[in-house]
């Protein structure tokens, strides 16, 4: 990915330049780089350092932290699109005897399997992953905290099982197969599960004073798939387009968007902060914004992957100190103040190129009962169905190629759309999922709940 500064005007990048100063400053990190990424592209890279003389750029290493789930979880779907496996089976099917088969494949994907959220001691960020050769040394004895597929409680140890299952259905390593199907193919060859010169080193901060210690960089072992990885924002930047549109040599655009789609119950305070989990990506509503990705830590370390899909932009921010900066905080921020100082224009309005007749007559006005909607068409044969005004439920529809549609998002997601004809060709209403949509309010000629009082609609006389 080429880095065009000269894309962005001199008072976004000044803009942009100043956030992450400021957040290095205040938050006392040794050291901070970022990149933003618009249109699929490197727009504009910065860093700052403590180091005189030195500033890191955009080829340079720093530990990822659990922005290795999200990698993970895309070698999963893969087994998935491959028919390998089916997201709803049972962990047992293919890891038995680990104490924990009942937890299915989406479950430990979006964190709701149960599991406990660390290994036993010692802590494993900070210890060698020699310490836990086999499942059983990162599950321990108890590995369930909660009953399964009831709540969100994040699970390093399920991240494990995954990369576990990837190796098993692969018969190779965790890091070898993830470097044959995903870093190669997009290119990411400065991602790694070892340092790799130029890198970064992991410093402790005193909260107290202005001095550093070292972090040791240990090797996870097992413990791999969920924070292993070293990468650079060069790297993340063409992950973070990935992760927008997709790649068919990986991933297809609507398995990046199933990851991207909210997948596990969210606690009340969840809720109340906006925030949500899909599968291998973290999901919230920020300052107007939907913004997936994911965050990474690992002592020495802080790293934040920010997308807008809405935008068209991403974000990372990596530092190398184990607290201080937030850097997700500072990662939607960058997204932010380009978003607002240069708004995405939008692609020129163009007819379809074809349009079918009978799909094209469906145009306009249906109602259900008395809520007025609007049938639009759609690229590629599609259809959406919305209200007129206000809010209410709208989703868009893809063509199935038999006249009939189905669901993509909100309230009629999965659920089929089609044309109810009469004998003579001309249409009778729209079903939905057993809704019945007509052209007039009731309409006293459809199923019900078509007119059903023979006196039909009237006024009230008031004494």
């Amino acid at each position: 990915m080429t880095t065009s500064q000269e894309e962005l005007l001199p008072g976004t990048r000044r803009a942009l330049l100043h956030r992450i100063a400021t957040a290095q400053a205040e938050g006392r990190a040794p050291s901070m780089v970022a990149v933003v990424v618009r249109g699929g592209e490197a727009v504009w890279h910065g860093a700052r350092t403590s180091v005189d003389g030195h500033g890191p750029d955009e080829n340079v290493q720093y530990r990822i932290g659990s922005i290795t789930k999200t990698f993970t979880a895309v070698l999963v779907l893969r087994l998935r699109d491959e028919g390998v496996l089916d997201l709803g089976d049972p962990l047992e099917k293919y890891l038995p005897d680990t104490g924990v088969g009942e937890s299915t494949i989406a479950e430990l994907l979006a964190h709701t399997g149960g599991l406990a959220a660390e290994s036993p001691a010692p802590w494993w960020e900070r210890t060698p992953g020699l310490l836990r050769p086999e499942l059983a040394d990162v599950l321990g004895e108890q590995p369930y905290r909660h009953p399964v597929g009831r709540r969100h409680h994040y699970s390093n140890p399920g991240y494990t099982l995954l990369g576990a299952l990837v190796e098993e259905l692969r018969g190779a390593p965790w890091e070898e197969v993830l470097r044959r199907e995903v870093l190669e193919p997009l290119g990411l060859h400065r991602t790694s599960s070892r340092p790799q010169e130029p890198h970064a080193g992991g410093w402790a901060v005193h909260p107290w004073a202005d001095v550093m210690l070292p972090e040791p960089a240990e090797d996870l072992g097992r413990m791999a798939p969920a924070g292993q990885l070293w990468s650079t924002t060069g790297d993340l930047a063409r992950f973070a387009a990935f992760l927008a549109e997709g790649d068919g040599r990986v991933l297809s655009a609507r398995s990046v968007l199933e990851m991207r789609t909210p997948a596990a119950p969210p606690e009340a305070e969840e809720v109340a902060a906006g925030t949500a989990y899909g599968l291998g990506m973290q999901i919230q509503h920020q300052g107007g914004r939907i913004l997936v990705g994911h965050s990474g830590s690992l002592p020495g370390f802080l790293a934040g992957l920010v997308i807008s899909i809405e935008d068209d932009m991403a974000s990372v921010v990596l530092a190398n100190c184990t607290s201080g900066p937030l850097v997700m905080t500072v990662a939607a921020d960058l997204v932010r103040i380009v978003a607002e100082a240069e708004p995405r224009v939008p692609e020129p309005w163009r007819p379809l190129s074809e349009v079918d007749a009978s799909v094209l007559e469906l145009a306009g006005p249906w109602y259900w009962g008395t809520q007025a909607s609007a049938l639009r068409l759609t690229a590629e044969g599609g259809v959406s169905l919305g209200p007129l005004s206000g809010g209410g439920r709208r989703s868009s529809f893809r063509a199935n190629g038999d006249g009939t549609w189905t669901g993509l998002d909100g309230y009629y997601a999965g659920e089929l759309l089609r044309a109810v004809r009469r004998p003579d060709g001309s249409v009778s209403h729209l079903d939905l999922g057993s809704f019945v949509f007509t052209r007039q309010p009731y309409d006293e000629g459809a199923p019900v709940p078509g007119g059903v009082d023979p006196e039909g609609w009237r006024g009230i006389r008031w004494p």
